[in-house]
Order: C-alpha cells, then sequence, then structure tokens
C-alpha cells in the first residue's frame, strides 16, 4: 500500500539510513527524525512463524488512523462488541488497521479490493498532488532512488524495517531497490490475498499510473520478505508470480487449504 502525507519532505541527498531498533531517534540534517518501533530484543523481526513486536509511537499510529479511518468509510460493520464505539484519532493501533482492511476485502472481488485502495489514496492526497509529483520526479535514475530512500522511513508503519539496495533496471545498476526483511502487513494478516490485492497491486499501480513512476513489488512468501523495485514497471497480473500463489493455510482465517490458488486472487 503507497504510503503518503500531507506535506513534502525535503532531504538534501538519498543517503536516508535505516531505522534502528528498539525506539531509537533518527536524526537527519535540519533536525528532523523519524522514530522506530520494532521491540525485539535482537532488533530484528522475528523469526518465521512466529509475530514481529513492535512499539509504535505517535508518528506510527498517525499513519494507521488516518488511513483505517478512510477505509472504514468502505469496510463492513464490526462485530457487535465493537460496533456504535466511534474510535479517535489514537485509537487506532495497527490490529485494528489490519481488521479494518480484512473487512473491506470481504465481499469485494480482486479488482474491486484495489480499486477500494486506490480512492482511499487519491482520497488523502491535495488537488493536483499526482500532477505535481510526475514534475518533480520523472522517470529517471535519480527520482527512482530517491522515492527508495524515502521509502524506508515513512513506510517503517506499514511494512517494518528495510533497506535500500542495489538492483538492475533496464541493464543499469542503481539503488532504487528496497528490501523489506518481514512485511508487517502480510505477518500480521497472514493472508496472500490482502497482501497482493490490498498492498502490492494498488501500490504498483498508482506509482505507475498516478504517479508516473513505476514501481514493482516483489513479495516472498517463503519468509515474509519483499523488495520494492522503484523505476522497473510491473508484470501484467496474469504473467506475475503471486498470481498463482496458494493461501497460508495455516495461518490465514479465511484461507481454503484446499485451493491450489488462493481465492481472492480470483476475479
Amino acid at each position: 500500500m503507497a504510503v503518503l502525507s500531507y506535506q513534502v519532505v525535503q532531504f538534501p541527498n538519498t543517503n536516508i539510513h535505516r531505522c534502528l531498533p528498539l525506539k531509537r531517534h533518527i536524526y537527519y540534517p535540519g533536525g528532523s527524525f523519524i522514530r522506530c518501533g520494532i521491540a525485539e530484543p535482537s532488533g530484528q523481526p522475528a523469526p518465521m512463524g512466529q509475530k514481529t513486536k513492535y512499539n509504535d509511537g505517535v508518528f506510527e499510529k498517525v499513519f494507521m488512523s488516518l488511513f483505517a479511518r478512510k477505509m472504514e468509510k468502505f469496510s463492513r460493520k464490526p462485530d457487535k462488541e465493537t460496533e456504535g464505539k466511534k474510535k479517535g484519532l489514537f485509537d487506532y493501533d495497527y490490529d485494528s488497521f489490519v481488521d479494518v482492511s480484512r473487512r473491506v476485502m470481504q465481499g469485494r472481488n480482486r479488482i474491486q479490493q484495489q480499486e477500494v485502495v486506490r480512492e482511499v489514496l487519491l482520497s488523502m492526497l491535495p488537488p493536483g498532488a499526482p500532477e505535481q509529483f510526475r514534475k518533480l520526479f520523472p522517470p529517471t535514475k535519480w527520482a527512482a532512488e530517491f522515492n527508495a530512500a524515502l521509502t524506508v522511513p515513512f513506510f517503517h508503519w506499514l511494512v517494518g524495517p528495510s533497506e535500500v539496495i542495489e538492483v538492475e533496471v533496464n541493464g543499469v545498476k542503481q539503488r532504487s531497490g528496497v528490501h523489506i526483511k518481514k512485511c508487517r502487513y502480510l505477518e500480521n494478516s497472514g493472508c496472500v490475498g490482502m497482501c497482493v490485492n490490498m498492498c502490492k497491486i494498488p501500490t504498483q499501480d498508482f506509482f505507475t499510473n498516478e504517479f508516473g513512476l513505476p514501481v514493482t513489488m516483489i513479495p516472498n512468501f517463503e519468509d515474509m520478505s519483499c523488495e520494492m523495485v522503484y523505476g522497473q514497471p510491473p508484470p501484467p497480473f496474469e504473467e506475475d508470480p503471486v498470481a498463482k500463489q496458494p493461501c497460508f493455510a495455516d495461518v490465514c482465517s479465511v484461507a481454503n487449504p484446499n485451493a491450489s490458488i488462493c481465492p481472492k486472487l480470483q476475479v
């Protein structure tokens, strides 16, 4: 899922350090900082099969709440225990954000889920923002590397710790790749369909079609890591390996263990 803020953040260069563990601050020139909230003793995501612990701060909770409240408008009603209790700006945590995502998925096919995410993203932008983005970041090597650098701090609340890596795009090596160590969204949802329909495909489409900067996301369902490659156009869904991915039968609450392909990936 594309993560967008309401104001432009400018850095003098793309040398943005990866997030440090245990709630440390990362300072940039000019005094701005991003707080990181991974709470594992090792400072790294938990091993496969275990859920990573995070200590989310104000920065993370603001983004969780903004997206969850926008998505609530498209979601099915919650269960009777929570129905009628209106959440405040800081009442959402990551679990409730994922719960809203899951309720958006229910009753919608693959295309409809992706369209909801697109509508949510557009609703969070000021008028004319995509056009301004295209002017500021034409599809060049510099733009791809700059956006990869921004992804590390600003996607942290959504996907967990990541780092910029070197990739090859059209035969040119550049630092426009982002390696997500263990995707928090996939880890918490445990759902292949939510990963693909509400994060991977909408993010690719939004950057490629709305912003004019291609990006391809390559999730690894073996260890829940993921790579984002800015500057690389995504393949058609039918040619993408994720189109044939089965469910996480042991962890997904809506999985169909008898299906060879996750039912949420089919129209």
